[in-house]
């Protein structure tokens, strides 16, 4: 397979906590850097008050895994950082690559959900520790933003077209880029970064701002005021435009913005659609708009429609869609009101999407930019990545605060789904009780525990089971690096076939991520023994 490589330089290395190399350091010093290990990285919470989240990032893990290295000048700068440091430590790192690690992963795409592995780390334990705070780098935005698009999209519907806008809002070039290619996985159709597109594949779009508007004055400022009609001939735009314009009766209408309009129209004939916003949408923008989309009828082309991007989105929609009807009458043209699209932009959220559709409107596209691409309602998802085994050992991170308890062990999961495809439980059993007792089976019922709480168990019958970790690194790529439109279709799939009430907006049920009995009795004998005895106060 040829070399896979991060889709940014930024991804190396040295992209790693300093007391990831201190740790490393410590272990060299042990002697104990090559001692076998397993790490498994997963998030406690889904995010924005859900019960899914879509997994993100797994091809750029690909990518660092088959380019890890410590290039020579990074070494030389790590003996700076560290003086004291024995030099044959750097001699060693100097050599450290992937080539003995193993990494199991859900595929990209998947859905999710708290406390069950998304990815499993086998190999020594000084190259996995190095790889923690990298790994978890690439996973934890991209499976945020996505997650976010995903959410959005449920909100908006499936009917409706929505263009990620967030690129001068983001933080910072690589935040960008990650956005538009995250919320495309998420279910967006488009984007408005133009380098996503190029890097990625990602459909993009874009029309004109209000600086091209308020950039004409009147309509002597057109320096020309022909356009080539469908059938190749050339035609007076103007004069079209101003029949049309004496014809519905306008005269208060901004002629700056006409002629702005008219411009784009000879610009783009075939892709007209024009921000109404920039004086006012209902005296003036949409009046012009309608003078030019005749006109353009007229000569055999179709507009695309209006974009919004200020006021009361619903009702100015609603607005613009009777003005449409009426035009469509007026001038017998068969779904001119149908066809036109009506776009709107302006801070929309996945409240404001709820909100939109609670009041009830007539926009067909959304451009989502800020609360997109920022996460405004939860800015991080919160993975980890804990060891879990050392050796043959399972280690076990225990806290007082239950949520941080960790399972311990190096784990499958197995999805269990019912008769009617849909997916119910999430079963995690170590590696040893499938190599001995072997997988669930479809039509046999199986015991599936709460990690934590003894008394919450149930007995399932799956109709069919899923092995959802598949070995995608063993020192060289092993699965099919995918683009983003075949990790887009996967996360479509799995979240229609997501029962409802856990992607619902309010009261989400929980999913089930159980544990099995011999893990559940492994866990809580571990937990025991590794628990400090306390001493019982003396009594006075």
């Amino acid at each position: 397979m040829e070399e896979h490589r991060p889709s940014t330089e930024a991804v190396n290395a040295c992209l790693t906590d300093m007391y990831q190399i201190t740790m490393c350091y410590a272990y060299w010093k042990a002697g104990r850097h090559e001692t076998p290990a397993v790490f498994e990285m997963y998030f406690r919470k889904s995010p924005f008050k859900g019960q899914f989240t879509l997994l993100g990032g797994v091809r750029e893990v690909l990518g660092l895994l088959q380019t890890y290295k410590f290039t020579e000048e990074q070494i030389r700068y790590l003996r700076e950082q560290m003086p004291n440091a024995d030099a044959s430590f750097f001699d060693w790192m100097q050599n450290i690559d992937c080539s003995q690690v193993k990494v199991w992963s859900f595929h990209e795409g998947s859905v999710v959900f708290a406390r069950e592995p998304l990815l499993r780390v086998e190999g020594p334990i000084a190259v996995c520790q190095l790889l923690e705070t990298t790994l978890l780098c690439l996973v934890n935005y991209s499976s945020l933003v996505a997650t976010n698009a995903a959410r959005m999209r449920l909100a908006a519907g499936p009917d409706k077209v929505l263009v990620e806008m967030g690129l001068r809002r983001a933080q910072g070039p690589d935040g960008g880029l990650s956005a538009s290619r995250y919320s495309h996985m998420g279910g967006f159709d488009s984007s408005s970064n133009v380098l996503a597109g190029l890097k990625f594949g990602v459909k993009i779009s874009g029309t004109h701002a209000h600086a091209f508007v308020q950039s004409f004055s009147g309509i002597e400022d057109l320096q020309q005021q022909e356009v080539k009609a469908a059938d190749g001939s050339t035609v007076n735009l103007v004069d079209k435009v101003m029949a049309y314009r004496k014809q519905l009766g306008i005269s208060k209408a901004n002629l700056g913005e006409l002629a702005a309009f008219i411009a784009y129209c000879q610009a783009f004939p075939s892709a007209f659609l024009a921000l109404v916003d920039t004086y006012d949408c209902l005296e003036s923008g949409i009046p012009n708009f309608l003078c030019c989309a005749l006109a353009l009828i007229e000569l055999g082309y179709f507009p695309i429609g209006i974009r919004l991007d200020s006021g009361d989105l619903a009702e100015m929609s609603k607005s613009a869609r009777k003005l449409f009807r009426e035009i469509e009458e007026k001038f017998s043209i068969p779904n001119f009101a149908s066809r036109l699209n009506i776009v709107a932009s302006n801070d929309i959220s996945e409240d404001s999407l709820h909100e939109l559709n609670d009041k009830g409107h007539e926009i067909d596209m959304f451009g989502i930019g800020t609360n997109l691409v920022t996460c405004q309602a939860q800015p991080a998802l919160g993975c980890v990545y804990k060891l879990v085994a050392m050796g043959s050992l399972p280690r076990i991170k225990i806290s007082h605060d239950l949520v941080k308890v960790s399972i311990p062990g190096s784990k499958r999961v197995f999805r269990l789904f019912d008769s009617t495809g849909s997916p119910r439980v999430d079963l995690m059993m170590t590696d040893d009780e499938v190599k001995h007792d072997g997988a669930p089976k479809v039509g046999e019922a199986i015991t599936c525990c709460h990690p934590l709480d003894a008394s919450k168990r149930i007995s399932f019958t799956p109709a069919q089971v899923e092995d959802v970790l598949t070995c995608v690194w063993d020192g060289k790529i092993l699965t099919l690096v995918e683009n983003v439109d075949a990790i887009r279709d996967r996360a479509k799939r799995e979240l229609q076939a997501l029962p409802e009430e856990h992607k619902r907006r309010f009261d989400p049920q929980p999913y089930n991520v159980s544990i099995s009995e011999k893990l559940f009795k492994m866990m809580h004998d571990l937990w025991t023994s590794e628990a400090p005895t306390h001493s019982s106060a003396s009594s006075s």
